[in-house]
């Protein structure tokens, strides 16, 4: 039942499917004798779906950088649990999350799985994107149609309408729990401060003198995400969430030019003042800053998840649990990354290099949609949040593809508003530390938000890994 390699095109359409809600069966029962595991089938209907993510997410405003991890997490979660009747050598997680219902399916029914996967998505995505552009709507409404065609043609109506029912289910009842979660439920609604809770964030309330972050222009004059530190979880407890302090690289505020601060305030400005090709080119590979250019950093690692999940024709119960441990590892590290933010409060390099170095001074992230150059982004610096999503979605895709996995990134290939060609690597890790070291060359970020996002970030994506998965 397994299929050859097969292409992603996004058709642009206007049918929705019709939602259904069905109780189905246990996800810790055996699968009903006779019917296909999971594992038999390829990986086309969660490969399509997170293809279609990344291309709505684009254009998605407020949902970096936080709320499009968010959304990759209880997806990912979702179509793992409405499989797991069909994964044998797997576990439902369901029980570590007070308030998560999952229906059951219909014991001894046979279930067409890839149907089942096609429901949940059917069902939660159109949900998350509600406020995006129509072309980006019509094309989840599109792949609903084309899947539901194609799906109906592969099984009997009557399992069909069997699986597109309980995946829909499922994925209303992770939507539901989803919506629980005050802080980060519609969080893409007010990127700076807290839509559910009506709380407001006033930066200048909390800055105590130099050292402490201020806004950098051109941006919004606020912080964004001050709040996100306190969303909901997958993996790690509240005493994970605060990364190691800045006093760990001896980062004192100093105006002193013998002071680390200083030596990392000229690393940054010396390497964003070379601007050569190669310092560019990098920069731009692993942006990911800018709505309407490219989807956000963390959704990056799912774009390179998608890659290798085509190039080596993954099945669909690898899939499945790729998709979810990256989700929840890209959940987990922007929480966390946030939260540590805010609690450190610090200054960006370009503040610090204005006022002390090059009253000049401008950073490499340009944006060719507005014509702005000099961007930093509008929050506090430490941990970096690049650094710390990148380590966190390496590790998670390294647990399941192997820790010397090699891949040619062409995330980008073929761009024409920077540089588009693609990059070899020889690992996810070597992905993750230029990811990082990016960060440094662009001219946004100190050296040490890089180092200790690596670090925190890797310690974030092995408590996912460290998940009952298996039996």
């Amino acid at each position: 039942m397994k299929k050859s390699r097969y292409s992603l095109p996004l058709i642009l359409g206007s049918l929705l499917a019709v939602p259904f809600l069905f109780p189905s069966c246990n996800p810790d029962d055996e699968a009903p004798a006779g019917a296909a595991v999971v594992s038999e089938y390829d990986a086309e209907v969660s490969l399509r779906w997170n293809e279609v993510f990344l291309q709505v997410e684009r254009y998605a405003a407020g949902y970096r950088p936080g709320p499009a991890p968010r959304a990759l997490a209880h997806l990912g979660m979702a179509a793992y649990e409405a499989c797991i009747t069909g994964m044998p050598d797997y576990n439902s997680l369901e029980g570590r999350y007070l308030g998560l219902d999952i229906p059951e399916v219909e014991t001894g029914k046979e279930y067409h799985w890839p149907t089942v996967i096609h429901g949940v998505y059917s069902r939660m995505m159109p949900y998350f994107f509600a406020d995006v552009p129509t072309f980006a709507i019509n094309a989840m409404a599109s792949l609903t149609a084309e899947l539901d065609n194609k799906y109906q043609s592969e099984t009997t109506s009557e399992i069909f309408q069997r699986s597109k029912i309980y995946g829909e289910s499922v994925g209303q009842a992770v939507w539901d729990w989803s919506v629980t979660d005050p802080y980060g439920h519609e969080a893409y609604k007010n990127p700076f401060g807290n839509y559910s809770t009506g709380e407001t964030y006033n930066w200048a309330a909390h800055y105590d003198g130099p050292g402490d972050w201020e806004p950098t222009y051109p941006g919004p004059g606020m912080g964004m995400g001050p709040y996100f530190g306190k969303v909901r979880t997958f993996a790690i407890e509240n005493e994970d969430k605060l990364s190691q302090p800045p006093s760990l690289y001896f980062m004192q505020y100093s105006e002193n030019e013998n002071s680390e601060y200083y030596s990392q305030a000229i690393q940054t400005y010396t390497k964003n003042a070379e601007a050569d090709y190669y310092t560019e080119w990098v920069g731009e590979f692993w942006s990911d800053d800018l709505l309407n250019l490219t989807f956000s950093p963390g959704p990056r690692w799912v774009a390179i998840a998608n890659q290798v999940i085509d190039n080596d024709n993954v099945d669909l119960e690898t899939a499945l649990e790729a998709y979810a441990k990256v989700g929840m590892a890209l959940n987990d590290a922007a929480v966390a990354c946030w939260f540590s933010k805010y609690q450190y409060n610090v200054e960006r390099p370009d503040t610090y290099i204005k006022k002390i170095i090059d009253p000049n001074y401008k950073t490499n992230l340009y944006n060719p949609l507005t014509g702005e150059y000099g961007v930093t982004p509008s929050f506090p610096a430490y941990p970096s949040g690049h650094s710390t999503m990148g380590a966190a979605g390496a590790e998670a895709l390294a647990s399941v593809f192997g820790y010397a996995y090699s891949l040619t990134d062409r995330c980008h290939e073929n761009r024409t508003e920077f540089e588009g060609k693609s990059r070899p690597f020889g690992s996810f890790y070597e992905m993750a530390q230029e990811n990082a070291w990016s960060r440094v060359l662009l001219g946004v970020h100190w050296n040490m938000d890089c180092v200790e996002g690596v670090r925190f970030g890797t310690v974030i994506g092995r408590k996912v890994n460290d998940l009952p998965w298996k039996n």
